[in-house]
């Protein structure tokens, strides 16, 4: 396990908080991610805390929940500064357990790969097919 938070986990209300400890749960990863919350944060004060906390642990991958609101348009805004820093939006918890799962990757190619997991994680039940 990593000494240091490799990722930055940005949402809405608790959920960051709720997808770590999934993965603690699930992998005994969680000390891999930092959750972080947007709550009774301005836009302004959230890239501020949000660059702090990029800056203190070192992450240079940040998760967000939804590819837009305030939390994106956040970490887009420090992701931007800097060098080597990768935001993948839209996040699920298959995503964050292959990231942190995947210490042994550069941290950049584990979040790149995350977005693919999370992405083909997603399923309808049932499968229903339209006719054209």
């Amino acid at each position: 396990m990593s000494e240091r938070p490799a990722a930055i986990v940005l949402g809405h209300g608790t959920l960051a908080d709720g997808l770590v400890s999934a993965v603690d749960r699930i992998s005994g990863e969680g000390a891999r991610l930092l959750p972080m919350s947007n709550d009774g944060l301005s836009g302004h004060d959230l890239v501020a805390r949000l660059r702090k906390a990029m800056e203190e642990s070192g992450a240079r991958v940040v998760f967000t929940d939804l590819p837009a609101g305030s939390c994106n348009t956040a970490a887009l805004r420090a992701v931007h500064e800097v060098p080597g820093a990768v935001l993948v939006m839209g996040v699920n918890l298959p995503a964050l357990l292959h990231f942190a799962m995947h210490a042994e990757l550069p941290d950049d190619e584990a979040a790149r790969q995350a977005a693919q997991r999370g992405g083909a994680a997603l399923r309808a039940y049932p499968d229903v097919k339209r006719a054209d």
